[in-house]
């Protein structure tokens, strides 16, 4: 068995406060996530209205586009015909070349109307985009000041633990590596409590067990290691009033 002090009883307490303060230190970082998506969250909806209503702006263009070729192709086989019209040999080839470029006029005309009906929505549809892109960037400017001051909020507590963690480790570096192994076992990784007092009444202080006189005694007064016999953690004396820490 290794002999431990109450000294070092005391070190253990005051590792456990250090990683209590870290754990708390880090859920108020982990708490700036919600924060930020609450401030942010217009403008993330704005972004995406604007992005739908891009992509089906870039989608009408790329229509227009199509439409313009079939009408220039409409527009070259038009006047192919018409040249025919000039060059044909009787009247049943004229008849033929006639029925041809009335279809394809039809056709022309038919093409021009989507295009301008087509046009009239993409105007509408810029009109839109315009509106939403300003609105996106009003949001942004808007909730800007506020994400800043959270994220420069939350850099200060990150900075807090790294420091906490850093001086935590300093400490730890002190103690005896075997108890502070049993410490870590104990803690686990859901880094439970690992250390308690005894109560006034010689209870656990983690599950209130009322603990056996000797075991009490040899928590307050011993040198050697003891550990809760019901759930484990390793008792310590409680401070006496008044002494700081």
């Amino acid at each position: 068995k290794d002999g431990m002090s109450q000294t070092t009883k005391t070190a253990l307490k005051e590792l456990q406060r250090l990683d209590g303060e870290i754990r708390v230190a880090e859920e108020r970082v982990a708490a700036f996530g919600p924060l930020l998506d609450d401030v942010e969250g217009p403008v993330v909806q704005l972004d995406t209205e604007a992005g739908v209503t891009r992509a089906r702006f870039q989608e009408m263009k790329l229509d227009e586009r199509r439409h313009e070729l079939a009408a220039e192709e409409k527009h070259t086989r038009s006047k192919i015909l018409q040249e025919r019209l000039l060059t044909v040999r009787n009247v049943r080839e004229e008849a033929a070349v006639t029925a041809e470029l009335n279809m394809v006029r039809r056709t022309l005309e038919g093409e021009e109307q989507d295009a301008m009906t087509l046009l009239d929505q993409i105007s509408k549809l810029e009109i839109r985009l315009e509106e939403q892109e300003a609105s996106l960037v009003a949001a942004r400017a808007d909730v800007e000041p506020r994400r800043q001051e959270l994220i420069k909020e939350r850099e200060e507590v990150g900075t807090e633990v790294a420091e906490m963690k850093r001086r935590r480790e300093e400490f730890a570096t002190k103690m005896n590596p075997r108890e502070l192994q049993l410490y870590q076992d104990i803690r686990g990784p859901t880094g439970r409590q690992a250390v308690a007092e005894l109560t006034p009444d010689g209870a656990c202080g983690h599950c209130f067990s009322v603990m056996p006189l000797q075991i009490q005694n040899e928590v307050r007064h011993g040198d050697e290691l003891v550990r809760c016999e019901a759930c484990g953690v390793i008792l310590a004396a409680s401070e006496p009033e008044g002494d700081g820490g």
